[in-house]
């Protein structure tokens, strides 16, 4: 029940934002909306520190690796425990996902779309692998290694953070990543 409340206020949220953006932009001239568009986003990223910036790509990064390690899960776990965990997974990283997208675009920060080297090499392991070697070897990566890693970056990027947007999502994400790691750890393959 909470979940359901909490997407559907993002959502209204996103679609408010989105109707404020377009009409802005039908408003504008083409000349004046580049050159509005050029301003803002510099203001806005020398309002950030590099330390702001770091986190906020960083957590896309984590959100996209796991986002996509997970979409390979859904289709190629055997157990129904590590599918719905997949599951999971892609439900919470896409909805922590949208959250930093809308900062990051408030903020004029251009994050990352795809999954980073490691993780395409490691989806390309997990490819290969089918029944419980593939179940066992998402679990300690995806599952394990991965959200001790990210855990472990969130906190070191919190305590560097001035932005409080920024910073309320690095506090926002901590304990669902903590959750996460909890979860996997006690699917132990």
């Amino acid at each position: 029940m909470q979940k359901s409340k909490t997407l559907k206020a993002l959502l209204a949220v996103t679609v408010v934002a989105a109707m404020f953006s377009s009409v802005g932009v039908q408003a504008q001239t083409p000349t004046s909306a580049a050159q509005n568009g050029a301003a803002g986003q510099t203001g806005s990223r020398t309002m950030l520190s590099s330390d702001d910036v770091k986190a906020l790509k960083d957590m896309a990064q984590a959100n996209i690796n796991e986002i996509a390690a997970a979409k390979i899960a859904l289709s190629k776990a055997q157990s129904s425990e590590v599918k719905a965990f997949a599951k999971q997974m892609v439900d919470d990283h896409g909805a922590a996902l949208t959250k930093v997208q809308t900062v990051a675009q408030q903020k004029g920060v251009a994050l990352p779309t795809e999954p980073d080297a490691k993780h395409k090499a490691m989806a390309t392991e997990l490819e290969k692998q089918s029944g419980g070697a593939f179940d066992k070897m998402y679990m300690e990566n995806a599952g394990t290694k991965d959200h001790k890693m990210v855990l472990s970056t969130l906190q070191s990027d919190s305590r560097k953070i001035k932005d409080p947007d920024v910073k309320a999502l690095a506090d926002a994400h901590t304990p669902v990543v903590e959750q996460h790691l909890k979860s996997a750890q006690q699917m132990s393959m």
